[in-house]
């Protein structure tokens, strides 16, 4: 009887510990959204198939305003809060000049860095949805410091270094279903 008081008394416990995921956690989350995105890779709150791993898998465009004037530094964040495994991060730029107003699909002429991805690259890894449907964050920070990270930074780094100096951002939210 003592071992089965035990065992209920603990299962709480153990079984906080289980399940969810080992995930980082999404940066900022109560800062206030005063950004505005956009992105041509988004219509009809769907994200479209050439930036998909069921088309080109291009880089998506983004777009941003509202940055305020105190921003030193801006942070871009595309994830999947949907992924089996827990949030799934497809791309995470660092480091951007806070008078940016946008990422190309080269980002040839971006003055950023790229944080490792949940795919353990940099770069942006295009959405491929194992089933059922999947929401694309892309969200912006204005962040009060740059966070003096390189490219290829490691994710948890990446986050934790964006959450401790967010002041504002935005989000832009896309669907897409294989």
């Amino acid at each position: 009887m003592r071992r089965l008081a035990f065992v209920l008394a603990t299962a709480p416990l153990v079984l906080a510990g289980c399940g969810g995921s080992d995930s980082p956690a999404e940066p900022a989350a109560s800062t206030p959204a005063r950004i505005t995105v956009t992105s041509p890779a988004v219509a009809n709150g769907r994200l479209r198939t050439p930036y998909t791993c069921d088309g080109a898998g291009a880089t998506p465009r983004i777009s941003w305003s509202g940055v305020p004037g105190d921003a030193q530094a801006l942070a871009v964040v595309v994830d999947d809060p949907d992924a089996p495994g827990g949030t799934y991060y497809h791309w995470v730029v660092l480091d951007l000049p806070a008078t940016a107003t946008g990422l190309n699909e080269q980002r040839a002429s971006v003055d950023g860095t790229e944080a490792s991805n949940s795919g353990d690259d940099t770069g942006w890894q295009p959405a491929c949805p194992p089933d059922g449907t999947h929401h694309y964050r892309f969200t912006v920070y204005a962040l009060s410091a740059p966070t003096g990270l390189r490219d290829g930074a490691d994710l948890d780094d990446a986050l934790a270094a964006i959450d401790s100096t967010t002041v504002a951002r935005g989000t832009l939210t896309a669907t897409y279903a294989r």
